[in-house]
């Protein structure tokens, strides 16, 4: 199938052995009952095959809903997804699932996020050697709305480590309160989220962390830099978002050709989302979209 034809939310692409494996939430489950995780296969970012179920809830299985976001990581000879998961009374947070190839069979790991915290869309990035998870507290949690590190053990077993919160998602010029807060999840007065951290080392030392939330014009993809390059700050975010209007959760990966590529879904529409690619260049000391990209919306 053509690419435009997938419909998933939090697209993600692994490249391992010149081939791509997409990862997503799958849209027509995002936000009710779930019970697995696809893959789809391509040598050319267009025709895609699949999908190939990767993951499927286990009977009596804890984990019933939330099941998105998934990002997968070639890790010491195995494959690690990094994904959200709830069900029950456990509280959404992201967990670790394992496989010996990109297309699975997975089988679960563990909870990388503490048990008593709301948190959601987990990535890893790599400082030095040393693994960190980059994260969002989630606003039920007493309206959280920071963006948080993990630093975790060499085989992600586990956190090595305490949360510790880089920034709060307010700060950002372009980011407002959803306006739906109250008719969606009965919360009263300034709710602010975020999703879909993505975090790159920029050619000049600084680290770009690409994130979702919500802007004058809708879902949006926004940019913070950390210019001491370090996952803990001090983080300066930037005043206008990167993709304004209408799609995001997005993630950088660098193709087969040598071009970096940022892929999000748009619209932001369930049931009509697809994943959308754009070529990005540093310009300026951060990241940018190229106008004359793969895509256009």
């Amino acid at each position: 199938m053509r690419r435009e034809e997938i419909r998933v939310r939090d697209p993600y692409i692994l490249v391992h052995e010149e081939r791509y494996y997409l990862y997503g939430t799958r849209s027509e489950t995002c936000w009710g009952p779930a019970d697995g995780f696809d893959c789809y296969i391509s040598a050319d970012l267009e025709q895609w095959e699949g999908p190939v179920e990767i993951f499927h809830r286990p009977e009596g299985f804890w984990a019933d809903q939330c099941y998105w976001a998934p990002e997968c990581y070639a890790w010491k000879g195995r494959f690690c997804l990094v994904t959200t998961l709830a069900g029950g009374r456990v509280k959404k947070g992201v967990h670790t699932l394992w496989a010996d190839r990109p297309e699975g069979p997975f089988t679960y790991g563990a909870r990388l996020t503490p048990e008593g915290w709301t948190c959601i869309d987990g990535t890893l990035y790599l400082e030095g050697t040393a693994p960190w998870l980059i994260f969002s507290h989630s606003f039920e949690d007493a309206g959280c709305r920071d963006m948080c590190a993990l630093r975790l053990k060499d085989d992600l077993s586990g956190p090595a480590g305490d949360p510790v919160p880089i920034f709060q998602v307010s700060e950002a010029p372009w980011c407002v309160p959803v306006p739906f807060a109250k008719e969606e999840f009965g919360m009263d007065g300034e709710i602010y989220f975020s999703d879909g951290p993505c975090a790159v080392k920029l050619g000049g030392g600084a680290l770009s962390l690409l994130w979702s939330g919500w802007g004058a014009q809708g879902y949006c993809v926004g940019q913070a830099i950390s210019e001491s390059g370090a996952v803990t700050g001090p983080w300066r975010q930037l005043a206008q978002p990167l993709f304004p209007r209408d799609g995001g959760h997005g993630m950088l990966f660098t193709a087969l050709d040598g071009r970096r590529y940022y892929v999000l879904h748009a619209p932001n529409t369930k049931g009509e989302e697809r994943p959308v690619l754009f070529e990005v260049e540093e310009r300026d000391g951060v990241l940018a979209l190229r106008p004359d990209g793969r895509d256009r919306t």
